[in-house]
């Protein structure tokens, strides 16, 4: 794994942002559109990939994917709520989540780390731990991380 400072990644990811979320508001106008993931987070090292959290109800789910045209990505959690989808051209993960499931919880992960820099800086540290190790072992370490977060003190919340 290799990672980026947020500042050599950062404002590209937001451009994108900006292109796909007007792509797909054209597309499904009723979704809520959010960038997520690391690049949404000021001073978080990254991948260098953006992921945008997509929100339907539950009945335009399956309408959703297929409106969006990319491919679904593998090895990941697929449930009645919650999709994942990669783009072929560039770095971009779409999380098409139905409204009201437990996987609101991009936002709130993103929200936490956004209102609490030590966060981000243990983040970091964990990612920069992981420099050299494989995919899935990075993200086992990170989902652990993550559940420790969401289940932080109210202090936190």
């Amino acid at each position: 794994m290799q990672f980026f400072l947020s500042t050599e990644y950062q404002p590209n990811c937001a451009r994108l942002f900006e292109d796909y979320k007007n792509k797909i508001e054209q597309l499904i106008p009723f979704a809520v559109i959010e960038h997520i993931g690391s690049s949404a987070i000021p001073n978080a090292i990254s991948k260098g990939d953006l992921d945008i959290y997509i929100e339907v109800s539950a009945k335009d789910l399956v309408l959703t994917i297929e409106q969006l045209n990319f491919k679904e990505k593998l090895d990941t959690l697929r449930t009645q709520e919650l999709c994942m989808l990669e783009s072929s051209e560039h770095d971009v993960a779409l999380q098409i989540v139905v409204s009201g499931s437990e996987f609101k919880n991009f936002l709130t992960f993103r929200d936490q780390l956004r209102h609490h820099p030590d966060l981000v800086q243990q983040y970091n540290q964990l990612k920069q731990r992981c420099s050299g190790f494989s995919p899935q072992q990075y993200r086992e370490l990170k989902s652990i991380f993550i559940e420790n977060v969401l289940n932080q003190e109210p202090s936190y919340k």
